[in-house]
């Protein structure tokens, strides 16, 4: 949905590199509920961007969601702290997605150069900006369902 209603916020540099502010968002606030819940995104965002004229490149970049949302999900049920979670999943996440890239167009030189510079790089952006987003959303969340929970008691 996030794809469909944000053309506005994507950035695209051929041929394998998108980057929506805010696609990222689900994923993380996922990692808050459970290791298998963020998997489970990841892996659901890649099942959508198979429904995009994107291309299967792109999906299987995306399907390493599923790889970051389970480590992020698992660090945070062993009590690291949600914006050491985001920090630690940075580079997890723009070097599968270099891999991915890198295994598509070869080990050419321009392939590897395309596949650091552009996706690997885009990402760990990419990653850093949602990742400020998610931290103020799960604070407004958090604030939000505290109050809930006391006009419950």
């Amino acid at each position: 949905i996030i794809l469909v209603f944000s053309p506005f916020l994507k950035i695209a540099i051929p041929p394998f590199f998108t980057a929506t502010i805010m696609l990222h968002v689900p994923l993380f606030l996922s990692m808050l509920i459970s290791p298998s819940a963020a998997g489970m995104v990841g892996v659901i965002s890649a099942i959508g961007f198979l429904m995009t004229p994107l291309g299967p490149i792109v999906a299987l970049r995306a399907l390493m969601h599923g790889v970051v949302g389970y480590m992020g999900g698992f660090m945070v049920s062993k009590g690291v702290k949600y914006p050491y979670v985001l920090v630690a999943t940075l580079p997890v996440h723009a070097i599968l997605e270099g891999i991915v890239v890198i295994v598509a167009m070869g080990l050419t030189p321009d392939g590897i150069k395309y596949a650091l510079i552009v996706v690997a790089a885009g990402t760990a952006i990419h990653h850093g900006i949602d990742a400020g987003i998610s931290i103020i959303f799960a604070r407004v969340l958090k604030r939000q369902m505290n109050k809930g929970l006391r006009k419950a008691a």
